[in-house]
C-alpha cells in the first residue's frame, strides 16, 4: 500500500486547520539552520551525563527545562522521563518516541565531549534519539499546527523491566493514534533511512534455570543427582530440542551465557545455575515460548534426578511496523532526500517500542549515523561515535512526516 493511500474502517484522520503558506517541512528546516549549533550543544551535553535506566534524574531534568524555555508544557512521569503536547487539543494526537537511557559501558571514543560519569555512556545513541525529538518539539512550538503532537521522553528502554509498559500505564500514549520512533544505525551512511513493514526487531527474553540436588561425592555419582551433568545437559541439548520444536524460518535462538556451580574438583554441588536469552523474530512464536520452554527443561531435567526452577522474564515482543505507517515513514525520508530510503534488515536486538505499537500502529526506523568512511562501529561499544549530523536528517524526517499527515496523505488510526 503506498504511502498516500488511506486506511477505512477504523482509521479516522485528523481534524485539520488551513495549511500555511509555508510549509511544515519547511519551516522546521528554516529552524533548524538557525538553531543547528544549540541543538548540537544539546546532544553533547546529554552525551557527557549519561544516567542508567530508571534513574535518568537530571536528564528529564535538561530536557523539561529546554521545553519550558521555548514556552512549551512538560509533564513530568511520576518517576523518570516526560512528554509533552503541542498544537491545539483534541482526541487524537501524532506521536514521536526517544528513549533517554544510557548504559554501563565505559566509553574510550576519545571525543573531547565524552562521558564524564565512570563505567556509563551514550553507546546506544539515546542521546540522538532525544536530541532529534527535542529539537523538533522546539520547532514545532513556533508553529501553527493543524493537530495535536505529543513527543514522549522515555526512560529505562534498555532494561527487561522497560519504561514503555510504565509510560502507557501512566497514560502517556492517551490520546495517541500513531506513534514514530527513529534508532541509530552505525552500519548505515548517514543520510540514509532504513525502513522496514512488519518485524524489524526480535522478541528478546531471558530465563534462568536453577538446578539442585543433595550433592555427593564425585567417586560415588550414581549416589547422588548430579547437578552438573543435568546443567550441561540443559546447556547442550535444550538449544538444539527447541530448534526441532519451532519453525526454523522463525530466527528462533536460545544462547547460554552464563553458568555457575561448584566450588571443589572433588565434590558434587547441590546447587547450580545456567542463564541465558531466546530470542525470535516471529511474535507469534513469542507468545508460546515460556510454557514450550518448560516442557523442554522438564524433558532434559527428569532423567537426571535433579530438581529445578525455572524463572522465565519477558522482555519486548518484535517491533511489528505498520505498514501504512511505514509507507508514510518511507515517503517522509524522500522528501528529504530522493536516495534516502533503504531497506533495513530485521535485527535480533530488542527494543520496547514494540509495546507502543500493541496499542496503536506505527513505525521505527534505522537512521544511518556512520560518516561514510572509515570504520562501522557497532552499538553498546565504548569506541562507538555518530556522525552528528544525523540529527539533522531525524528532524527533518519528523518533519516531513508531521507535514505528511497534516497534507492529509496519511491518515492515522484512530484509538
Amino acid at each position: 500500500m503506498s504511502a498516500d493511500a488511506s486506511v477505512g474502517g477504523a482509521r479516522t484522520s485528523l481534524r485539520r486547520r488551513g495549511v500555511c503558506s509555508v510549509s511544515i517541512a519547511a519551516q522546521i528546516d528554516a529552524w533548524l539552520v538557525e538553531h543547528r549549533d544549540q541543538v548540537v550543544e544539546w546532544r553533547r551535553h546529554l552525551h557527557s551525563h549519561p544516567e542508567l535506566s530508571h534513574a535518568e534524574i537530571e536528564t528529564t531534568q535538561f530536557i523539561a527545562s529546554v521545553l519550558a524555555d521555548h514556552g512549551l508544557e512538560p509533564q513530568l512521569f511520576p518517576e523518570t522521563g516526560l512528554y509533552v503536547d503541542i498544537g491545539p487539543e483534541g482526541d487524537e494526537r501524532l506521536g514521536f518516541r526517544a528513549d533517554i537511557d544510557a548504559l554501563r559501558v565505559e566509553e574510550v571514543s576519545g571525543l573531547p565531549f565524552a562521558s564524564l560519569t565512570p563505567g556509563m555512556s551514550h553507546s546506544c545513541g539515546h542521546d540522538v534519539h532525544t536530541t532529534i525529538c527535542l529539537a523538533l518539539a522546539c520547532a514545532l512550538s513556533e508553529i501553527d499546527l493543524p493537530f495535536g503532537i505529543r513527543i514522549i521522553f522515555q526512560p529505562a528502554e534498555e532494561v527487561m523491566d522497560g519504561g514503555a509498559r510504565d509510560v502507557i500505564e501512566w497514560g502517556g500514549l492517551k490520546g495517541v493514534s500513531s506513534i514514530y520512533a527513529v534508532h541509530v544505525e552505525p552500519k548505515l551512511r548517514v543520510g540514509q533511512v532504513g525502513v522496514r513493514t512488519g518485524a524489524i526487531t526480535s522478541a528478546a527474553d531471558v530465563l534462568r534455570i536453577d538446578v539442585t540436588g543433595p550433592g555427593g561425592h564425585t567417586s560415588r555419582p550414581h549416589l547422588t543427582a548430579d547437578v552438573v551433568y543435568a546443567l550441561g545437559s540443559l546447556v547442550t541439548q535444550l538449544p538444539g530440542l527447541l530448534s526441532r520444536r519451532v519453525d526454523p524460518r522463525t530466527g528462533t535462538v536460545l544462547v547460554f551465557g552464563q553458568l555457575e556451580a561448584g566450588f571443589a574438583a572433588n565434590a558434587v554441588p547441590k546447587t547450580g545455575r545456567v542463564s541465558g536469552t531466546i530470542r525470535t523474530q516471529d511474535i507469534g512464536t513469542w507468545r508460546t515460548l515460556e510454557p514450550l520452554m518448560r516442557e523442554l527443561i522438564d524433558a532434559v531435567v527428569a532423567p537426571t534426578g535433579c530438581k529445578y526452577e525455572l524463572s522465565y522474564t519477558r522482555g519486548v515482543p518484535p517491533v511489528m511496523n505498520d505498514d501504512v505507517a511505514t509507507a508514510a515513514l518511507a515517503g517522509a525520508a524522500q522528501n528529504v532526500d530522493p536516495h534516502a530510503v533503504v531497506q533495513a534488515p530485521q535485527s535480533s536486538g530488542g527494543e520496547d517500542f514494540s509495546w507502543y505499537l500493541e496499542h496503536v500502529p506505527g513505525s521505527m526506523a534505522r537512521l544511518g549515523c556512520w560518516q561514510g568512511t572509515g570504520p562501522k562501529y557497532d552499538l553498546h561499544r565504548g569506541d562507538i561515535i555518530v556522525d552528528e549530523r544525523c540529527i539533522d536528517v531525524g528532524v527533518r524526517l519528523f518533519g516531513s512526516l508531521v507535514e505528511r499527515y497534516e497534507g492529509g496523505l496519511v491518515e492515522p488510526a484512530a484509538l
